[in-house]
């Protein structure tokens, strides 16, 4: 872990998120107390979110063995 203040940090910037994509972790100082943490993305945060990911669709069947479909082209009959 690097751990450095934040006026070098803000004047190396670049070399800092270098080193985080090489897998190390940089922690930032203000006042000598520390504020933040730049850590490596973790491999699964690049998956598709769970909200955009396909679903099953619910399968309720009921007693009488008709579908939903059916039943609505019966009402509308």
């Amino acid at each position: 872990m690097h751990t450095l203040p934040l006026s070098e940090f803000r004047a190396n910037v670049s070399a800092m998120l270098d080193l985080v994509e090489q897998g190390q972790t940089v922690r930032i100082l203000r006042h000598g107390k520390p504020v933040a943490e730049l850590v490596p993305v973790k491999p699964e945060a690049a998956e598709t979110p769970a909200w955009k990911r396909a679903i099953e669709p619910a399968h309720a069947p009921r007693p009488d063995g008709k579908t939903a479909a059916q039943l609505l082209l019966e009402d509308r009959e």
